[in-house]
């Protein structure tokens, strides 16, 4: 069986392939809907062979259905019909909550994606528990204003790894995590890595999306 894993971000949306195979992307943003995503997708993926898929979405999925649109993405996500579009069988999984499956190693793992916004989840015994932490109130705001890209951008590199060293003190008190991993685009910009993390891997959610179907 061969497994396409789709990792669908606020700026790009990426495929892969289960094997040696590159990944690829096209942008994605505000005005990306649906239908531009699978429509972006079958044509960058047209000389690929696949046999079912994996998302990775951003936002919150009960029973293997979308329920809440995107704040970063256009709209028309509740209710899509990917098999139908793509013609294929279709799994879904919170983004963050498949880059944690890809990297779990045992235990208690929190994983925290910091990218646009924040992605978070917990692994444990191999099952996977998507949260929604992003949105709960932090200072003036919320996790995300402070840890996400707009956090990074109005208040400088600086001031936002203090941010993210605090949020994981405080992460590591309230779930008592075996393992925690910082994955997503920006974790890559931390000078230092808090104590008891690792840093993620972005491929590591394409191996989410394969271990999905495993």
């Amino acid at each position: 069986m061969k497994i396409l894993t789709i990792d669908i971000g606020g700026t790009n949306i990426k495929a892969k392939l289960e094997g040696p195979i590159e990944r690829r992307k096209f942008p994605s943003g505000q005005e990306m809907t649906p239908d531009k995503m699978v429509e972006g997708v079958k044509e960058m993926t047209a000389d690929w062979e696949y046999d079912v898929i994996s998302i990775g979405f951003p936002g919150i999925i009960k029973k293997g259905n979308i329920i809440t649109e995107p704040k970063n993405l256009g709209d028309g996500w509740i209710g899509f019909d990917f098999e139908k579009a793509f013609g294929k069988p279709i799994k879904l999984m919170n983004d963050a909550a498949m880059q944690a499956l890809g990297s779990y190693q045992g235990g208690v793992l929190l994983f925290l994606g910091l990218g646009t916004g924040l992605g978070s989840a917990i692994v444990t015994d191999g099952k996977v528990l998507p949260m929604e932490l992003a949105h709960l109130s932090y200072r003036k705001g919320t996790f995300e204003d402070y840890l996400g890209f707009r956090g990074y951008e109005t208040r400088g590199q600086e001031k936002w790894q203090e941010h993210v060293f605090t949020v994981v003190e405080r992460f590591q008190a309230a779930f008592l995590p075996d393992d925690i991993v910082l994955g997503g685009g920006k974790s890559k910009l931390l000078t230092e890595v808090p104590k008891g993390c690792r840093l993620g891997n972005n491929q590591l959610a394409y191996e989410g999306g394969f271990r999905m179907w495993k």
